[in-house]
């Protein structure tokens, strides 16, 4: 699904549409966080560093993606 098509889907006036719409726009965003943080951590970021970034603890962000 390209982003005109998901922007057109999220739009719908059928909620059925509209939050599968959302549903892969949740999935895209936690791809591109998780490319991300491990680009920071290639880099050398701290956890705290990361996680000052999204707006979390540095705990949950670790948690989340320290395996």
């Amino acid at each position: 699904m390209d982003v005109e098509e998901l922007a057109e889907r999220i739009r719908s006036t059928d909620p059925s549409v509209g939050l599968r719409a959302v549903g892969a726009l949740h999935r895209l965003a936690e791809q591109v966080e998780a490319a991300a943080v491990a680009r920071a951590r290639d880099q050398g970021w701290t956890w705290e560093q990361i996680g000052d970034a999204l707006g979390v603890t540095r705990q949950s962000v670790h948690t989340k993606y320290g395996k």
